[in-house]
């Protein structure tokens, strides 16, 4: 054998080009296997618990998101928010109730009732009270209808009331004569105020009212008008007179002559109380101008 034939048999025992010798693959024992298998079990356990995890948490963050708003308004804004729409709710009941009463004659007078009335007669309130059966008593002025009556010269004073659902009621309160005074067209009474409410025969038990001036705005007439209403109804039944011809001057004549002497007005209820316990006493001239000392003649 040539000596280049060692070199030839090596040459030959080298792989092709292009070609790379394999390299032993890895042997897995079972140990290995039972290892590898735990852990991938473990990630894969680890795995749905976090993702079981994330769930809920989006659960909960949707809830607490739908909820927020419902925390965010305090409980009193909505009571109040509730009773502001009620209240809105009553009011427009009211008012539609309200037009509807005003304007319809659901309740509309259909009789009128007037008290309190003996010298003045029905027909003369009604007539002056100018109410219209059929109206709204809504649409009724009670006050101008009460201003009305009360200029009647006989009426102090009138009040009239709706009565629902279809009466109106008017009160009249007549003026009381206390006093009269003879006039070239006859009598004329006066109420306890000075008003000359009427021309009439006056009532025997009537005091003549003996001032130059008489009205409500005379001085002479009020200050004699305060004596004859402090006295005692069994004292005020006897005066016949009452004369004033100034405050500081008044006198009472009694139906039997007898005369009182009053003076002016100061301390009226006093000299009332003790005129009544002089006149026990005889005499013709009871003088009660000084409280302190009354004196009989």
């Amino acid at each position: 054998m040539d000596a280049g034939e060692p070199h030839a048999a090596a040459e030959a025992a080298e792989p092709e080009s292009g070609q790379q010798a394999e390299e032993p693959a890895e042997v897995e024992g079972p140990r290995r296997r039972a290892r590898r298998e735990r852990a991938e079990r473990r990630a894969a356990q680890a795995r749905a618990e976090a993702i079981e995890q994330a769930r809920r948490e989006a659960k909960r963050r949707l809830r607490a998101g739908s909820a927020e708003p419902a925390k965010g308004v305090p409980r009193g804004t909505v009571r109040g928010l509730k009773m502001a729409l009620l209240t809105f709710l009553a009011l427009v009941v009211v008012i539609g109730l309200g037009l509807i009463l005003y304007f319809t004659p659901v309740m509309s007078v259909r009789e009128i009732e007037v008290t309190g009335i003996a010298a003045v007669s029905r027909e003369e309130v009604l007539d002056v009270a100018k109410v219209q059966l059929g109206t709204p008593l809504l649409q009724v002025d009670t006050g101008g209808v009460a201003e009305r009556v009360a200029t009647i010269r006989r009426v102090a004073s009138a009040r009239v009331q709706r009565q629902y659902p279809s009466a109106l009621g008017i009160s009249v309160i007549e003026r009381v004569a206390v006093v009269y005074k003879d006039f070239p067209d006859g009598p004329h009474l006066f109420d306890r105020d000075g008003v000359d409410f009427a021309t009439a025969a006056p009532s025997t038990m009537l005091p003549i009212f003996d001032v130059d001036n008489p009205g409500p705005t005379d001085p002479a007439s009020r200050a004699a008008l305060q004596v004859i209403t402090a006295l005692a109804p069994e004292v005020a039944g006897q005066v016949s007179r009452v004369a004033a011809p100034s405050v500081a001057s008044i006198t009472l004549t009694l139906a039997d002559g007898r005369v009182v002497v009053w003076g002016n007005t100061d301390r009226t209820a006093e000299k009332a109380q003790k005129l009544a316990a002089l006149l026990t006493q005889p005499g013709h001239t009871y003088d009660v101008s000084s409280p302190d000392l009354p004196t009989v003649r």
